[in-house]
């Protein structure tokens, strides 16, 4: 079979990656090709463009870039057309999948979509867009189940693919001297992937970190962004360490998070680091997006326990005081620490099995063996 996946982000490079090699095992004939990144490469794919390409983020950005957007719907029907695959399958990235999702749709193709398009937040409308275009839908949060069955749509939930990321990790035992760091406890900082939230969410954070030198403060680099891009913010704050691609071992030894909201939140709860969550953007974009959000959270891991576990900071209220008051609460008060960690393990019971992949890929295969 000829699979043809798109993913636009980090975290749909990761999941992707995954779902290749699982296909690949069920079906040794694959051939695959992709938009994506360096993991989904590496899986086995042939990389048709990469992410770093795709990454428009707010109102001017996309006005500013409209051209390049255009170019990239274009190519992607020719590559399609040419490649002739017998099933896309689409990895959230929806404001481009869908798109595409009603082209190839058009054009007699079998639409997959792995990690639904967050339409339970906002636009609940664009449900009926994908029961128009996409054939199957395989969702990895337990509550979209009964989200899309109250509009009459059949969806397979598939389990949460962090947990068998995470659960197959071995702990690095030489993390803090392989990257020099001292004794202290350590507080990660993990200010997005695109370079407008990073932007946004990083000199908070670091405000956030003046002063607390009896804690060590370390960055995340995130994939396909520069060393020099986050010096930019630094000046000659010594307390602050940069990594890059150990994002998994800098939190199984760290003690607090700071996190902007996104899949990395629910990353930092299956690894058992409390956290807070932060989340600002341009004013334009935030009143739009205040209009049409449907949900009571912006964290994922709020969102699947329907409460609050861990601390939002929104907008206006992402200040240097309240960041640096939540992080102190969790660094140093024990009751709040164990209450968040209490909380952890029931998130966890609620995922469910491991084993998303591998369930995903065998729907996928079943799916085509009942359209032939």
């Amino acid at each position: 079979m000829k699979y043809y996946l798109i993913a636009g982000e980090p975290s749909g490079d990761l999941h992707g990656a995954n779902l290749i090699q699982e296909l690949r095992k069920q079906d040794t004939q694959a051939q695959i090709r992709a938009w994506g990144g360096d993991l989904m490469e590496q899986a086995g794919a042939t990389l048709a463009k990469h992410y770093r390409d795709l990454a428009f983020m707010g109102v001017w950005e996309v006005i500013k870039n409209l051209g390049a957007i255009r170019q990239n719907f274009k190519f992607c029907h020719q590559d399609i057309t040419a490649f002739k695959p017998d099933v896309l399958i689409f990895i959230d990235y929806s404001g481009f999948n869908l798109r595409v999702a009603k082209w190839t749709k058009e054009q007699g193709y079998r639409n997959v979509y792995y990690i639904s398009p967050q339409v339970w937040a906002t636009r609940a409308k664009r449900v009926h867009k994908i029961k128009e275009c996409i054939d199957q839908m395989l969702v990895i949060l337990p509550f979209e189940e009964a989200f899309y069955q109250k509009y009459d749509y059949a969806v397979q939930y598939v389990g949460h693919p962090l947990l068998d990321i995470i659960q197959n990790r071995e702990k690095v035992t030489d993390f803090r001297s392989k990257n020099k760091l001292d004794e202290r406890p350590i507080v990660a900082l993990l200010p997005g992937s695109r370079k407008q939230e990073i932007s946004s969410m990083l000199p908070v954070m670091l405000a956030a970190a003046n002063g607390l030198d009896k804690y060590q403060f370390v960055i995340a680099v995130a994939p396909a962004q520069s060393l020099g891009f986050y010096a930019t913010f630094l000046g000659d704050n010594t307390n602050i360490r940069l990594l890059e691609d150990q994002t998994y071992d800098l939190l199984q030894h760290s003690r607090v998070a700071l996190v902007t909201s996104g899949t990395a939140t629910l990353e930092t709860a299956l690894f058992g680091v409390p956290q807070v969550v932060c989340y600002r953007a341009g004013q334009l974009m935030y009143q739009i997006v205040k209009r049409i959000i449907q949900v009571d959270y912006i964290a994922i891991v709020n969102l699947i326990m329907n409460k609050e576990i861990v601390k939002e900071l929104i907008q206006n209220d992402l200040t240097e005081k309240q960041l640096k008051d939540n992080l102190v609460l969790l660094l140093e008060d024990e009751a709040t620490r164990n209450n968040t960690l209490k909380n952890y393990e029931m998130l966890y019971q609620k995922l469910g099995t491991a084993g998303a992949a591998r369930q995903a890929a065998t729907q996928i295969l079943e799916g085509l063996g009942e359209q032939a």
